[in-house]
């Protein structure tokens, strides 16, 4: 436990409780599904911790805050390795027998370095055929630097996935926008499973330009 008597003693009190907030605890506790507590010890000597609530309506709510330190060997905060960021997010899930439709907005707030951003985002997947599935996504991004000489940017994304699922084929394009100054790219890709663990992606970048590049991934899953 911790007493504070004064009202000079605030920066004690935030540091404490900042402190508090990232002890391990080994069993987090969590009230019912509505209390977001998760508290992890990232080494030896730095730890991280999410905290905030949840809001089960139609467009389910949540917020909190992101909170990290590290120390060095001698129990002292290490220079610029704090974290504390805000974040809320509003979220709804349509979901039929043949589709599902999902809606987020989602703010974050750096306090310590005087950043943040807003994202909108809209996907949905169904059953196109017998054959065919579809999927979309569509998202749109206002962020905020007090550090970059622009400070302010404005990014908007889209995208489509046909989806083979018997043969674990899919085919996908891709567009986005940024800063609102024309930085246009396109991307195409292909992806396919050849074991359950085992996958095969490849895309090009801006195809219809003389600068597009070209990527190819094998991919391999392990879970124990």
């Amino acid at each position: 436990m911790c007493e504070f008597k004064t009202i000079d003693s605030m920066k004690q009190i935030k540091t404490a409780c900042f402190v508090f907030a990232l002890l391990p605890f080994a069993n987090p506790a969590s009230a019912d599904d509505l209390f977001i507590w998760s508290p992890v010890k990232v080494s030896n000597r730095s730890y991280k911790t999410t905290v905030g609530f949840r809001l089960p309506m139609e467009w389910e709510t949540s917020a909190g805050a992101d909170l990290a330190l590290a120390s060095n060997k001698s129990g002292a905060p290490m220079p610029g390795s704090g974290q504390a960021m805000l974040w809320g997010r509003l979220e709804k899930v349509s979901v039929t027998p043949a589709s599902r439709a999902q809606q987020d907005v989602t703010l974050q707030v750096d306090t310590l370095r005087g950043s943040g951003a807003l994202m909108l985002s809209r996907s949905r997947s169904w059953i196109l055929s017998d054959t065919l599935d579809m999927q979309t996504t569509r998202s749109v991004s206002v962020g905020y630097d007090a550090v970059d000489a622009r400070q302010a940017t404005v990014s908007a994304s889209q995208a489509i996935n046909l989806i083979h699922p018997w043969t674990g084929t899919s085919i996908s394009a891709g567009s986005s926008v940024g800063n609102v100054n024309g930085d246009f790219s396109s991307t195409l890709g292909v992806s396919q499973t050849l074991f359950p663990n085992l996958g095969l992606n490849a895309s090009v970048t801006d195809p219809l330009s003389t600068g597009r590049t070209g990527n190819i991934n094998v991919n391999y899953q392990l879970n124990w």
